[in-house]
């Protein structure tokens, strides 16, 4: 029963809401013959929960047992230690560097879910503490490899967890997982389904748990599907939650980048919004694959000094491209920067930002095939926004970002329309 004690409140809402007040307390004293003063425990009661001999014990037997074990197990030792510092193996930035310089070399457009997954298939047999699992859309998701073995039971072995239909729950469980140390866990589901589980991920930045979020159909780019699952408002919502950062990728080399960063982080989660459809590969200097995990860089110039500057993330970043190109062909000095994590972005410094977006460059435009008003803080009130702020529809890709303005000729007339 709610407020049971309390005579003259118990069952009622007012025991929840609203100090008792003194002289409920009073009653609840008397009802409950407690005649001890506030915060003093009576010392029958204190002694009943004193623990401390009994928990020094405990642990100079557990002390004894892993010193022995250390001398007769060196390697899993120090293999379990390393898990439970939440440090990655020595060699893995070198591994996943050389996959990245791999995939810069590639030509083939891939979606940036598929390239999730290959970087799953490098990462999962050399992270065994890495558990993940899929609100029953493991095969939508990509989030199932070769290495992934079911979890059945506590003894098993296993690292992938079918969640069922349960976003909420996933994410919850993910967060206890890396609470309990030694367990590096991510979780997978549409992007539109953030929304269900949208408390459990506040809860992952607020901890903070070291968690991976990985949400797939990060667009109107799912095509026919859908309004109820085509994401129109969720980077925003998922960007504006403190202490989280969410990667929006343009390609497999920056997919492979934010897998990077979000292994790294150790003080919270990381969301990957990736994409259903094929996205091309971008050319990038070594300096640029470098500077995508500073959250924003500059992909693509053109001209002696930058008169317009188009912002983009994901699938947005190749319209940008090409708008660029063909503003350049035209004579206008332009940049395209992508920004992959705005949030890491805006962690950088102020002389590293201001050299992205020149402040005396006010000419800019953002591309994003979402919510347009969270770009208006990097374009400012003379530039311009191309974003969705409607529901979806169902209809192909091409068909749909069409519909919505969000075309290369679109951006180039926006952009040439600029005081």
């Amino acid at each position: 029963m709610i407020g049971y004690g309390a005579p003259n409140k118990q069952g009622s809402e007012s025991t929840h809401g609203a100090p008792l007040g003194a002289e409920e307390i009073a009653a609840a004293r008397r009802h409950l013959d407690w005649p001890h003063a506030p915060f003093e425990i009576p010392a029958d009661i204190g002694a009943g929960w004193d623990a401390r001999a009994k928990g020094a014990r405990a642990q100079q037997e557990w002390e004894a047992l892993w010193t022995a074990y250390r001398v007769a197990h060196p390697q899993a030792a120090a293999e379990f230690e390393r898990r439970l510092r939440g440090e990655l193996p020595e060699d893995f930035e070198a591994l996943i560097d050389g996959f990245i310089a791999d995939l810069d070399r590639e030509s083939t457009a891939i979606a940036s879910r598929k390239a999730s997954q290959r970087v799953l298939e490098l990462i999962v047999p050399r992270l065994p503490e890495l558990v993940g699992g899929s609100a029953d859309l493991a095969h939508s998701n990509y989030s199932i490899v070769k290495a992934s073995r079911d979890v059945v039971s506590a003894e098993d072995g296993g690292n992938y967890v079918y969640y069922g239909v349960r976003e909420f729950g996933m994410s919850a469980i993910a967060n206890g997982l890396a609470l309990h140390g030694g367990i590096l866990p991510f979780t997978a589901t549409f992007l539109v389904f953030s929304d269900y589980a949208r408390n459990a991920v506040r809860m992952s930045a607020l901890i903070p748990a070291r968690v991976v979020h990985v949400y797939t159909h990060d667009s109107i780019g799912l095509g026919e599907d859908g309004p109820t699952h085509q994401p129109i408002e969720h980077l925003a919502s998922l960007r504006y939650i403190p202490n989280n950062r969410v990667w929006r990728p343009a390609d497999a080399v920056e997919t492979a980048v934010a897998w990077k960063q979000a292994l790294l982080r150790r003080d919270g989660p990381s969301c990957l919004a990736l994409s259903r459809q094929n996205l091309a590969p971008q050319p990038r200097s070594g300096e640029q694959i470098a500077n995508i995990a500073r959250g924003g860089y500059v992909l693509f110039e053109a001209g002696n000094e930058t008169d317009l500057i188009l912002l983009a993330t994901g699938s947005e970043v190749g319209i940008a491209v090409e708008a660029a190109r063909v503003l350049a062909a035209q004579g206008r000095g332009v940049r395209v920067v992508s920004m992959p994590c705005c949030e890491v972005f805006d962690a950088q410094s102020q002389s590293y930002r201001d050299q992205v977006l020149p402040p005396q460059a006010r000419r800019r435009v953002a591309i994003e095939a979402a919510v347009g008003d969270y770009w208006r803080k990097y374009v400012g009130l003379d530039g311009a926004v191309l974003g969705i702020d409607r529901f979806g529809a169902s209809a192909p890709d091409k068909v749909l970002y069409k519909h919505y303005g969000l075309t290369v000729e679109r951006l180039v007339e926006t952009a040439l329309a600029l005081r």
